[in-house]
């Protein structure tokens, strides 16, 4: 794959936790958010990207809503449970996604906010249609994901150098 060809980025945040007494870390998904996790994975599938790799946290939320959507996917794509996005600030998921392989063309990254919509924000230096007003109304709830796209290499992924095409909440 050329490095001049579009890459895609899906920033997907898990779905609806519940609040059982456990650490945060071991919160499974709540009833509502095993049918919004497998939803958006029909959304994602909806959109025909063809992913490569998944990233994922290792938190119990990320892996239920990862497991529930992928179900939906014409195809499971190579997925890494990566302990390192669990708590990662939008400038730390910016240099674990700078360590992606270049033959990996289509990435999904499964995690939690306040660092998925800081990544979304940072990231889109332009959008497309009503892509940014959506986002920024309905903020980044729980099973919403972003759409971005780039040109370059992993290693050149920055703030800004990425464009916006779509953004999904289950609200929408």
């Amino acid at each position: 794959m050329s490095v001049a060809e579009p890459r895609r980025i899906v920033l997907f945040r898990h779905a609806k936790a519940d609040w059982p007494p456990v650490s945060d870390h071991e919160r499974p998904l709540a009833e509502r958010g095993r049918m919004d996790a497998a939803v958006a994975g029909r959304k994602l599938a909806d959109t025909g990207i063809a992913f490569d790799l998944a990233l994922c946290s290792t938190a119990v939320r990320t892996r239920e809503t990862w497991k529930l959507a992928v179900q939906e996917f014409p195809q499971r794509p190579k997925t890494v449970y990566e302990e390192r996005i669990y708590e990662a600030s939008p400038g730390e998921l910016i240099a674990l996604l700078n360590e992606t392989p270049d033959d990996a063309q289509n990435v999904l990254l499964v995690g939690h906010n306040p660092g998925v919509q800081g990544l979304a924000d940072i990231l889109a230096g332009a959008a497309e249609g009503d892509a940014r007003e959506r986002m920024s109304r309905r903020g980044y709830p729980a099973a919403a994901f972003a759409v971005l796209s780039f040109t370059g290499s992993w290693k050149s992924l920055e703030p800004g150098v990425a464009t916006l095409l779509d953004y999904w909440a289950p609200t929408e």
